[in-house]
C-alpha cells in the first residue's frame, strides 16, 4: 500500500478512535443537561432523607389527602414550571417534583443508577402519607418512572413521550460506533414494563422530532394485556406538548 494511502488511513482510524473515546468520556453530558434553580423559584421544596443523599431537592405542593402525584421531567427540564398547572389540574393531590441531580439546586450528578436509587426513595417517603400515588414521567423521565412503577404500588403511571430503550436510540443515532458495548446508562424501559399492574396512559406527541415513534409504540406492547392504554395530542412536537391545551386535562383523565 503506497504511503499516502496508509497515512490517510491511518488519520482515519485515529480520528474513528478518537470519536468513540469522545462518546465515551463525555456521554453523560450527552444525556443531561441540568438547569439550575430558577432565581424566581419561590415552590416549597424538601430535601429526600437517607438512603438518598440529602441534597436531593423535591419541589412540593403539600396537601393532606390520600392522593399524591410524583413527577419526573426531561433531560433539560426545570420541573418547578409544572407547579402551577400540576396545582390547579390535581387540586386534591399533593405533588412532588423532583429535581434530579444536578439539576434545581440538588447536589450530585445525574445518573441512571442514581436517579433509580432518588425516586425509590421519594415513592417511599411520599406513599407513607399518601397511599395513593400517581406517577408520571415526561421524556427521560419515562424511564425512571417506569423503574419506579415497577417496584413499588403506584395507583396510576402516566408517560409522556417515552421510549423503549435510550440504548436503541442512542445507536440509531451513532450507527457507526459501538453504542451499545459501552453507553452505562441505557434506561431499558422494555425490561421493568412487563411487570407493571398499575393503568398506564401512554402519550406521544403526533410530530416528536426526538423520540421516535416506533420506539414509543414498541414500548406499548411491554406492558401486559389491558395495562396500557395509547394517546396521541395533535400537532404537538417534543418540546412543545405540554402547551397542547389537551396536556393536562389528558393527565388528569389518565386510567
Amino acid at each position: 500500500m503506497p504511503l499516502y494511502l496508509r497515512l490517510i488511513l491511518s488519520v482515519i482510524i485515529i480520528g474513528y478512535l478518537a470519536l468513540c473515546a469522545g462518546l465515551f468520556f463525555f456521554q453523560r453530558s450527552l444525556i443531561y443537561y441540568p438547569r439550575p434553580k430558577s432565581p424566581n423559584d419561590d415552590t416549597t421544596s424538601m430535601s429526600l432523607m437517607p438512603p438518598a443523599p440529602s441534597g436531593v431537592l423535591v419541589s412540593v405542593r403539600p396537601k393532606d389527602t390520600p392522593r399524591a402525584l410524583i413527577y419526573f421531567g426531561g433531560n433539560a427540564e426545570n420541573v418547578s414550571y409544572n407547579m402551577p398547572g400540576f396545582s390547579e389540574t390535581f387540586a386534591d393531590s399533593a405533588i412532588y417534583l423532583m429535581h434530579y441531580r444536578g439539576f434545581g439546586g440538588s447536589s450530585g450528578k445525574p445518573t441512571e443508577k442514581a436517579l433509580f436509587a432518588d425516586a425509590l426513595a421519594l415513592f417511599d417517603q411520599v406513599h407513607v402519607q399518601h397511599p395513593q400515588v400517581t406517577v408520571i414521567g415526561r421524556s427521560l423521565g419515562t424511564g425512571v418512572a417506569v423503574y419506579l412503577a415497577s417496584q413499588r404500588p403506584v395507583s396510576r403511571l402516566v408517560l409522556v413521550t417515552p421510549f423503549d430503550s435510550l440504548q436503541e436510540i442512542a445507536a440509531s443515532q451513532y450507527p457507526y460506533v459501538p453504542v451499545r458495548w459501552f453507553l452505562q446508562d441505557k434506561f431499558e424501559s422494555w425490561r421493568y414494563a412487563p411487570s407493571i399492574t398499575a393503568p398506564t396512559l401512554i402519550i406521544a406527541a403526533e410530530n416528536d422530532e426526538v423520540i421516535p415513534r416506533a420506539s414509543t409504540e414498541l414500548l406499548c406492547t411491554r406492558f401486559p394485556n389491558g395495562v396500557a392504554t395509547f394517546h396521541q395530542i395533535a400537532h404537538v412536537g417534543h418540546n412543545n406538548i405540554a402547551e397542547s391545551a389537551d396536556y393536562l386535562p389528558l393527565l388528569k383523565a389518565a386510567p
